[in-house]
């Protein structure tokens, strides 16, 4: 779901491309790819965790290049809000079973996409664990 047709290729043109983008953090080779992750994340970049942790560009670029086992999780309830122009709201919920204890897991996140010189980019990004069972409203 999109609000706002502000993107200039289109609201759910943009919001398809920005939801490829978020599928394709989740992808390990992607994850492995410090070149591409490079291009994905604005120099300025900060994440605020699930695990409570903060991040910036350069120590998630070293963190997942340490990543040996990743399993990617499923996105539920999918929705982008342009907030201008060239910044996007994408807003969404993760599942996944744990590899250890085979849990599941789900968080809500979210990221604040800007776009520059044509490019989308990853400003932010927040996890939050919660319940799998939680609607999304």
């Amino acid at each position: 779901m999109t609000s706002g047709d502000r993107s200039g290729e289109g609201a759910e043109t943009t919001a398809a491309r920005l939801r490829a983008l978020e599928e394709s953090l989740l992808d390990a080779a992607v994850r492995r790819d410090r070149k591409k992750r490079r291009s994905m994340l604005a120099e300025n970049f900060l994440e605020f965790g699930s695990s409570g942790r903060t991040w910036t560009r350069n120590s998630i670029i070293e963190l997942l290049s340490r990543e040996t086992t990743f399993i990617a999780p499923a996105i539920e309830d999918f929705r982008c809000d342009f907030l201008s122009d060239d910044v996007a709201l994408v807003t969404y919920r993760t599942i996944r079973a744990d590899a250890d204890s085979s849990e599941v897991l789900a968080s809500l996140r979210s990221s604040i996409w800007t776009k520059k010189s044509g490019a989308w980019r990853m400003r932010f990004h927040q996890g939050t664990r919660t319940t799998a069972d939680l609607p999304v409203r």
